[in-house]
This record gives C-alpha cells, sequence and structure tokens, in this order.
C-alpha cells in the first residue's frame, strides 16, 4: 500500500532514500530492491503450519515520524534556509489508496455469537471468492457457530477458506487488506491481530455505535470492488506502543503494538484514590491523584477520553493525550504531547494501594509499586479506508454517533422585527 499524491512506489522510494527509513521501524533491516513483499503459506489452515515467512520484509506503511534535519540558525535570530527543514503538511484529504500489486487475500472479521451478521458475512466471502477469486482468511471459531456448521448451501465454500487462531497463528505477511463486519470493537481487534505493519482495513457498519465502521452494508459489492481497484482515500490512525516492566520480580511483559484507543490505569477494586507519577522523556511531569489516567490516540480521543472530558483530535494529528479519570485537583484537565515523546507511569512511593492497566479494554493485569509503564506511539499506523475522505468521514461520525453540536437553530428575525432593531 502507498499513498498518493507522492506516488512513490514501494519497491523503488524506500530503498532509494534512506531518509524514508525510520529506525525505529526497521531496526537493521536491509531493504533489497526485488525481495518479495510477503510469503504465502502452502498449507490452507496456518494452524497446521505456523512457521510463517520471515519478518524481514517491506512494511505496508511509513513512519508517522519523517526525517529530522538539524535547523541552523544565522545572525539576527533568522532561520538559515536549508531545503531539508521544509515542512511539508500533506492535506488529509489528499490520501489515497494505491496498490503496488492487485490485493489477492482477504482477512474477513465477524463478530462473534451475533446471528445477525451470518447471512452478512456468508455474502460477502462468497462474493469475494466467487466474483474476484480471492484468498479469505477467518478466525477458527466463526466458522465453528452452528449456524454455519448446518448450512449445507455454504459447505462448498466453508472448504475454501483459509484459518487461524489468536495468539497462535502469524498471519502478518500473509494478508493484503482487512474487512471488518461488526462495530467499532471489531477495528480495535483487527487492529491487535498484526503486531507491526497493519493492512488496510475495510470496516462495515454492523454493530451499535460505528464510530470507526464508516460503511453501509446496503451496496457492498460496489464498495469493495472499488477498494480492490485502488480508488479509495485512506486514514493513518496512529497506535500506542506500550511496555510494561516488572522490575521488582524481574519480570519483562512486552504489549502488542496494537493499542489503537487507549491505556487505562485505574484503581481497580480500591477504595483509595489511585496515585501515580507522570513522566514524560524522563522527566517527572505530574502525578495524578484521583481514579486514574487515560493515554489515548487521536482516534481514543473519542472514546473514553472523551467521556472524561477531554477534547476530540482529528486522527491525522500526531500527538497522544493524557487524560485524569476524576482528578482530585479542579485545575487538572486534560493535556496533549507530541507523538514523538515516551511516557512513564509508575505508582508514586506514597501511593495506598496498587493500580490495574488495560489496553483497548483487553489484557488487564495489575501493577504494583517498582513496576512501570512505557508508551510510545508505534511507527506503524492503522490505515482506515474512508466513505469519501479524512476529514468528511470524521465530522460525519461526530455528528451521526455523537450528536456533536447538535442544538435547536435560533429562529431569525422577520422583517417587521428587523426594521423595529435597526
Amino acid at each position: 500500500m502507498e499513498m498518493e499524491p507522492e506516488k512513490v512506489n514501494v519497491r523503488k522510494g524506500l530503498s532509494a532514500d534512506p531518509s524514508y527509513r525510520c529506525t525505529a521501524c526497521h531496526g537493521d533491516e536491509d531493504v533489497v530492491p526485488g525481495h518479495p513483499i510477503r510469503g504465502r503459506a502452502k498449507s490452507r489452515s496456518l494452524s497446521a503450519s505456523p512457521g510463517l515467512a520471515s519478518t524481514k520484509e517491506f512494511r505496508r506503511t511509513r513512519s508517522l515520524h519523517g526525517p529530522c534535519p538539524v535547523t541552523t540558525f544565522g545572525p539576527k535570530a533568522c532561520v538559515l534556509q536549508n531545503p531539508q527543514t521544509i515542512m511539508h503538511i500533506q492535506d488529509p484529504a489528499s490520501q489515497r489508496l494505491t496498490w503496488n500489486k492487485a490485493p489477492k487475500s482477504v482477512l474477513v472479521i465477524k463478530k462473534i455469537r451475533d446471528a445477525s451478521l451470518l447471512q452478512p458475512f456468508k455474502e460477502l466471502c462468497m462474493y469475494l471468492m466467487e466474483e474476484n477469486s480471492m484468498l479469505v482468511y477467518v478466525e477458527k471459531k466463526v466458522l465453528e457457530d452452528p449456524a454455519i456448521v448446518g448450512d449445507d448451501s455454504f459447505g462448498p465454500v466453508k472448504k475454501k477458506f483459509c484459518t487461524f487462531r489468536e495468539d497462535y497463528d502469524d498471519i502478518s505477511n500473509q494478508i493484503d487488506f482487512i474487512i471488518c463486519l461488526g462495530g467499532d470493537g471489531t477495528l480495535l481487534y483487527a487492529s491487535s491481530l498484526f503486531q507491526g505493519s497493519v493492512p488496510p482495513v475495510m470496516a462495515f457498519h454492523l454493530g451499535s455505535l460505528g464510530f470507526l465502521t464508516p460503511f453501509n452494508f446496503e451496496n457492498f459489492q460496489t464498495q469493495v470492488t472499488q477498494v480492490i481497484q485502488g480508488n479509495a482515500a485512506v486514514i493513518l490512525r496512529s497506535r500506542l506502543n506500550v511496555k510494561v516492566v516488572k522490575e521488582l520480580r524481574g519480570k519483562k511483559t512486552a504489549i502488542p503494538n496494537g493499542v489503537l484507543n487507549e491505556v487505562v490505569i485505574d484503581r481497580g477494586p480500591s477504595s483509595y484514590l489511585s496515585n501515580v507519577d507522570v513522566y514524560l522523556d524522563g522527566h517527572l511531569i505530574t502525578t495524578v491523584q484521583g481514579d486514574g489516567v487515560i493515554v489515548s490516540t487521536p482516534t481514543g480521543s473519542t472514546a473514553y477520553a472523551a467521556a472524561a472530558g477531554a477534547s476530540m483530535i482529528h486522527p491525522n494529528v500526531p500527538a497522544m493525550m493524557i487524560t485524569p479519570i476524576c482528578p482530585h485537583s479542579l485545575s487538572f484537565r486534560p493535556i496533549v504531547v507530541p507523538a514523538g515523546v515516551e511516557l512513564k507511569i509508575m505508582l508514586s512511593p506514597e501511593a495506598r494501594n496498587t493500580v490495574w492497566v488495560s489496553f483497548d479494554g483487553r489484557k488487564r493485569q495489575e501493577i504494583r509499586h517498582g513496576d512501570s509503564i512505557s508508551i510510545t506511539t508505534s511507527c506503524y499506523p492503522l490505515p482506515s479506508i474512508c466513505v469519501r475522505d479524512p476529514v468528511s468521514d470524521w465530522f460525519e461520525s461526530l455528528a451521526q454517533c455523537l450528536h456533536w453540536n447538535v442544538r435547536k437553530r435560533q429562529a431569525h428575525f422577520t422583517d417587521e422585527e428587523g426594521e423595529e432593531e435597526g
């Protein structure tokens, strides 16, 4: 996948100019022209062959952080002209999806235990296989649904699926793009399956809220065809890279690079206030005393953070938001920090109780004295496919889902009232 209007070829652009590479993303990888983008497993079941292709391959998306040239200052407080230091701000509406090769494999994610999604799921999979000759991946437990098992007409299609199991099979190099059927939680789950580069995601609104799922299923054939042909806009939703260190017990827990909404630290079942110290690039900036604190991406700013009183940030803004949960201070307001910083959160020495942390509402665990949580912006955003463009889709979601700025309009003056006012 690439981004317009630059239209830089993946095989040539990333290898020809080292400034397009980020050491945090690629480490010591060598980008070799002509190297295949991804391998393809020979077995239809990933569970039967968990060992997949090497991870040292091309990445689907580029880092949010561009090259950082040194700014040179001259006399009289002027900045010397340097073409490399000119900031290029891209119009979000110009971000387009461009395929290096026509997509051949698609991951279909369906909300589990929802009978209303069975028929759309069957129609979509049959369309992808029969009309587009695509290789369809699904989670193994999806096909274990009794309604699918007992459907004889769906049997021939069912045998063609490639299946996988969460936390066991690695499908990161097998998928060209993703289609989600469900609500916002389905998109969060799709993000958690990819620790590194994420394929473009097309999300259909078949859930309750649908803030992150802009597509309607009524005319899915036309919309899917446009995506396969590369006729679509995308929005890059930044994610969080999190590491939990258990220092006192000598344990380190690596959290997947897939936190799309937020990291929530709360007091858990304790009746006492939580008391945690927040460090920014090694400097103590504040102590949060209250029910907890939320560290969110711009995508997550419209979720729990918004309910806690934070501002809503467009996903194209490279930033992280720190929002206290019911702070014991009237002057503690949410703040926005640059995406390039590292946040570290620890229990304060005088804290009376432990705290609990969760990542997009999952993998909840206890944080004790001496433990620490490190949070940075991941180099691998989630490319979300738009119905129209990033600006229109986002404001449409604000209006439809959150009823942003909805009020009864003020009545206009009649001609007689206007003359009296004059």
